[in-house]
């Protein structure tokens, strides 16, 4: 009962919303190496059962935090906490987590069975567990009957889900994943991505995975950490981090976008090139500079007397569910993703419905680049 009541908070109709319990706290972690700083004073909080994705572009720091996080790099200063024990100083095979890491060292001497039941042969639980938890980790990664055979006998996805089962049967708390479908052509990563996601929502566990895909992280995650240059950038459902990218690095980083200098006229009233739009937001002053953000599919091609602007098309490709166009309007080059072809050369209208206008506050430096979420 204990436990129940910490999981939830005083709604305002009176009742009880249920909240996930907070398992993992990184606090004001910070390191570099030779002398270069990778990660720079970072919160972050993790909850229990959650699919939480560190997204970003190489050298941001995703991976040196997870490797902080699994006790195989340790922080210059700052604290791991893990279900209200600091692990900070705790090596990896003490500490409640297993990782599966984009190479998936097999031991390749060793059967599948002999693979997946090597971390509990260390532990020394008795040979009718293990081989219970054998038969249970090839069912839930779709390898039954996969027991005799050889590492080397097995695909790239294959070999993947070996490393999950080896992982999984440990019963960890947490697992972490660092790029692990890197290595993987397309199809067979878009099959790992359900695989995934059907394995989590069974096993109910936290998963924390490392990626610079961002479909990987829009497909799977219940929460997207974005990071660029040590710093937390945004942190959001995926839904949120796609429709309101809070600036312009999340914007461009998180798949293709319309990034414009604009003044904010008033509430619900911006200039875009020149030309007045109506938008849905407020709070930003008057006669500010702004940018604003307009995805692709956002753009609405019309007839030159039906849009707000005019342009002509000067780029198209098909795309097999669309086509991607660049249409030249008001010295810009605008991205469009539509169902409808407009051929290079043709004329065209652009609208944009005003809640998919994104108004944000530029950046007062260069340096404001990379900006520090505090959560």
């Amino acid at each position: 009962m204990e436990r129940v009541l910490q999981n939830k908070i005083a709604n305002d109709n009176g009742g009880f919303t249920l909240v996930k319990k907070e398992l993992i706290q990184l606090i004001d972690i910070s390191k570099s190496f030779d002398g270069q700083m990778v990660l720079d004073e970072l919160h972050l909080s993790i909850h229990e059962n959650e699919f939480v994705t560190l997204l970003g572009p190489s050298g941001c720091g995703k991976t040196t935090t997870l490797r902080i996080l699994g006790g195989f790099t340790g922080p210059d200063k700052g604290r791991v906490v893990f279900d209200g024990q600091d692990i900070t100083q705790i090596p990896p095979n003490k500490r409640p987590l297993n990782t599966v890491f984009q190479k998936y060292a097999l031991f390749t001497h060793m059967t599948i069975a002999e693979n997946i039941a090597f971390g509990l042969k260390i532990k020394k639980k008795p040979k009718s567990y293990i081989d219970d938890k054998i038969r249970y980790a090839l069912k839930l990664v779709n390898l039954d009957g996969y027991e005799n055979r050889m590492p080397d006998s097995l695909s790239g996805g294959q070999q993947q889900r070996i490393a999950i089962a080896r992982a999984i049967v440990n019963e960890p708390k947490v697992l972490l994943l660092d790029e692990p479908l890197g290595a993987l052509d397309l199809k067979l990563r878009q099959e790992m991505q359900y695989e995934l996601i059907r394995m989590k929502n069974e096993l109910g566990i936290t998963f924390v995975y490392v990626t610079h895909d961002q479909e990987e992280a829009l497909t799977m995650s219940d929460t997207i950490v974005v990071m660029n240059q040590g710093y937390i950038q945004q942190i959001g459902s995926p839904e949120s981090i796609y429709n309101e990218p809070e600036n312009a690095f999340v914007a461009d980083f998180i798949g293709d976008s319309n990034i414009i200098p604009a003044i904010m006229i008033e509430d619900k009233l911006v200039s875009i090139l020149g030309t007045r739009f109506a938008c849905v937001d407020t709070g930003f002053g008057n006669n500010r500079p702004v940018d604003v953000v307009i995805r692709p599919e956002d753009v609405i091609l019309v007839e030159p007397s039906e849009g707000i602007i005019q342009g002509v098309v000067s780029h198209l490709i098909f795309k097999g569910v669309h086509y991607e166009m660049e249409v030249q309007a008001c010295g810009f080059e605008w991205l469009v993703h539509s169902t409808t072809l407009f051929p290079v050369g043709k004329e065209v209208g652009i609208r944009v419905d005003p809640f998919n206008i994104q108004i944000m506050n530029k950046p007062e430096s260069e340096d404001e680049e990379a900006v520090i979420i505090d959560i």
